[in-house]
């Protein structure tokens, strides 16, 4: 197996080894610990099933609980993340977040494997959050420290939200909004990664719907203050894809915002989430 890192060292291409096929528990520990190192990890020219993607995804722990996206048929926990050459809806995921930080205990990890790549645009973006809080300003650092963010899937995934009924209609992804997008979940702002200790900002402003114990008004002035330094192009790293090609990032370190530009042709990609580390319930 051979890593090389992307250049300033956030992200990192794997090669020389092949994953359709199963891997020993040495490779598995070697591919974590790059994971946790370089928080993206490439995986080029991989010709992977689904059976693949799934055996791939459950060596760094079991399925994450997907909600409001039906997964593919024949399968629990393999969502597409799709659009058709003639879709005019909006960009799926065209906005910073991480997956599914409303839950309790949201996903440790995504992996993302690109099988219809269009020939041009459709990048992925990633914002290193780790960079993101250790160059931030001491006067905003003081501002988030100790603090809680209210999180909601209610923005997007709310019946009347932005991938809602109207949307629906428009939108080849099997998108199901519903009631339960409602519920609120708190989640320290700064908070250290389970497994490495080392501190980053959680989550921004859209699955962050206010601070708790303040003032709304206020409370969303933090978050747009946090949102135009923690998305940076400093901290960020853009992706391009290729056919065959696996993706999977640490959900606990970056951010991630699906780009467009590929008006015109079809996109398609198999999508599964890694569920939160044994002690990343104790650390939320």
């Amino acid at each position: 197996m051979k890593l090389t890192p992307k250049p300033g060292g956030f992200g990192a291409v794997v090669t020389d080894i092949d994953l359709t096929r199963p891997l020993t528990k040495q490779v598995v520990s070697a591919l974590r610990t790059a994971w946790l190192e370089h928080h993206v990890l490439i995986f080029p020219d991989h010709a992977m099933s689904d059976d693949d993607l799934e055996r791939f995804t459950l060596y760094f722990g079991e399925f994450g609980d997907d909600p409001f996206i039906a997964p593919i048929e024949g399968r629990d926990h393999i969502i597409a993340v799709q659009r058709a050459a003639d879709e005019t809806a909006p960009i799926f995921a065209e906005s910073w977040h991480t997956d599914w930080s409303f839950q309790k205990n949201p996903p440790a990890g995504t992996c993302l494997f690109g099988i219809t790549i269009p020939p041009q645009g459709g990048d992925t973006l990633f914002a290193n959050q780790h960079w993101a809080l250790e160059k931030m300003p001491g006067e905003l650092r003081r501002k988030l420290e100790g603090v809680e963010a209210i999180h909601s899937a209610r923005v997007p995934y709310a019946p009347d939200g932005v991938y809602g009924k109207r949307d629906a209609k428009d939108r080849s992804m099997d998108i199901r909004a519903s009631d339960d997008a409602m519920v609120e979940q708190r989640h320290p702002i700064i908070r250290a990664h389970p497994e490495t200790g080392r501190e980053a900002i959680y989550g921004c402003i859209g699955y962050i719907t206010g601070i708790a114990d303040m003032d709304q008004a206020e409370g969303m002035a933090l978050l747009a203050e946090l949102y135009a330094w923690q998305t940076r192009e400093e901290f960020q790293y853009r992706h391009k894809w290729r056919e065959n090609m696996l993706v999977m990032w640490d959900n606990r370190s970056v951010l991630h915002m699906a780009t467009g530009g590929y008006d015109g042709y079809a996109r398609k990609l198999h999508r599964t989430t890694i569920a939160a580390w044994r002690s990343d319930e104790n650390s939320l």
